[in-house]
């Protein structure tokens, strides 16, 4: 099947900000309509097969199998958006509907307000019932502070992997931008799904998570600078001011973002602490930002304002690169 006309410029730009109002006024697709649902299923399928020896070896088949299979749902609904049997108008809304299922903003922050109040009114049973939204560490034993910590920083970390990545990988390969975000999204939710160090996953899932941490590599450390940039937006300041918090959320992803296990979460994670002047803790594992305060249900707020301004920003950044873009491949 070959796609003709290619997507132009204008046509990426119409179907990202499509998507990005999609994304805010509806939310998630329903779980049989929703193409992320499906890739799951097949790495399930996959995974339920794999044979008990030689597991690297099919885990790298699992993974390849995957991204192929995804990659033809980002193909298909090219060919299907762009064709000239289709009116411009609805071929833009499929587009956008199965971009926007490659991120979620919306689902990201909306759960926080909710775990907010919970905290607010001191009802942790409630709270902790919610926390697994976000995390998987055990919400038993947490307090009031870490529970506020580990919302603030899987918001940090999911706004890399859950809403900046996919839409870096749609920009850069242009007219094949759908592609190249269903690539991504096969390799994130492999990640999820087999990406673990236990016995039962650690061969299975070696070459899903390091690819997971290949593709983010960049997307993470760029995060920094969108995150920095949020913190001057109103409702996000520290007590030293938003200039304090942009240089800060610099500084302290610089200085810290390694001190994670992953090689890439620690950047939005450092970059949040700095922009928003709070300690953020994973127990027993690692401290980030240990100079300033503990935090608390009033930063998860403010975090949301933080993450929710920075993926504002990303949308609005990469349709100005691809306009740009395009412009320099014109003259």
């Amino acid at each position: 099947m070959i796609i003709t006309p290619l997507p132009d410029a204008g046509d990426l730009i119409s179907i990202l900000l499509l998507a990005f109002v999609f994304d805010i006024m509806i939310g998630e697709p329903p779980a049989a309509l929703h193409p992320v649902v499906w890739i799951g299923k097949v790495i399930g399928m996959l995974k339920n097969a794999a044979p008990d020896t030689h597991r690297k070896a099919y885990g790298v088949f699992l993974a390849l199998a995957t991204i192929i299979f995804a990659s033809g749902i980002g193909y298909l609904a090219i060919v299907i958006s762009l064709n000239p049997a289709v009116p411009q108008t609805l071929g833009y809304l499929i587009a956008a509907y199965f971009l926007k299922s490659t991120f979620a903003i919306r689902s990201l922050l909306a759960p926080a307000q909710k775990i907010h109040d919970d905290l607010v009114k001191n009802n942790l049973k409630s709270a902790r019932s919610k926390l697994p939204i976000y995390v998987s560490r055990n919400p038993s034993k947490l307090n009031t502070g870490q529970m506020s910590s580990a919302v603030i920083e899987s918001m940090a970390e999911n706004f890399v992997d859950g809403i900046l990545t996919p839409i870096f990988y749609y920009v850069l390969l242009g007219p094949f931008g759908l592609v190249g975000a269903y690539a991504y999204k096969a390799v994130n939710t492999l990640d999820s799904m087999v990406g673990y160090r236990d016995d039962t996953h650690l061969e299975l899932g070696y070459f899903s998570a390091k690819l997971d941490d290949v593709l983010n590599w960049i997307p993470a450390r760029i995060s920094v600078l969108f995150i920095a940039i949020a913190a001057l937006f109103p409702g996000t300041s520290a007590d030293g001011g938003r200039i304090a918090g942009f240089v800060n959320a610099i500084k302290s992803a610089k200085v810290e973002g390694q001190n994670t296990p992953s090689p890439n979460s620690g950047y939005p994670i450092a970059a949040a602490s700095g922009a928003l002047g709070i300690r953020l803790e994973k127990p027993n594992i690692y401290v980030l930002g240990p100079g300033h305060i503990n935090s608390n249900p009033d930063d998860i707020k403010r975090a949301s304002q933080l993450i929710g301004s920075a993926s504002v920003l990303s949308v609005a950044v990469f349709c100005i690169a691809v306009y740009i873009f395009a412009n320099i491949l014109n003259t």
